[in-house]
């Protein structure tokens, strides 16, 4: 049965030979499930988001950084949408944002 179907028999008068009780009861149900997808998972999905977001921010020339397709590399120049990151001396690759994250490297590479 669809989520559409559900709620529609909830809603309904009648709703499905229920007295007037199990209306409240359904829509109370269809709420409770909708809190628990917020919570357990849109909201840590956004909270990830937010803070990959933060650490892209924050990332200047000189990190250490993955693309999305596993090229490690070091950043040597940033604009507003991409990055030039340099992955062997003299070579370099132009890479949007979205798809660079921070290396562990980081650490390991300033020591």
């Amino acid at each position: 049965m669809s989520l559409l179907n559900v709620l529609l028999q909830a809603c309904a008068p009648g709703g499905g030979g229920e007295g007037g009780g199990g209306n409240m009861s359904g829509l109370l149900m269809i709420v409770a499930m909708i809190a628990i997808f917020y919570f357990f998972m849109i909201r840590p999905q956004q909270k990830k988001q937010k803070e990959l977001q933060r650490s892209r921010e924050a990332m200047k020339v000189g990190d250490w950084v993955v693309t999305a397709g596993g090229i490690h590399g070091k950043i040597k120049e940033i604009s507003d949408k991409t990055m030039l990151v340099e992955i062997d001396e003299g070579v370099r690759i132009r890479v949007d944002k979205a798809s660079v994250f921070t290396s562990s490297e980081n650490i390991q590479q300033k020591a």
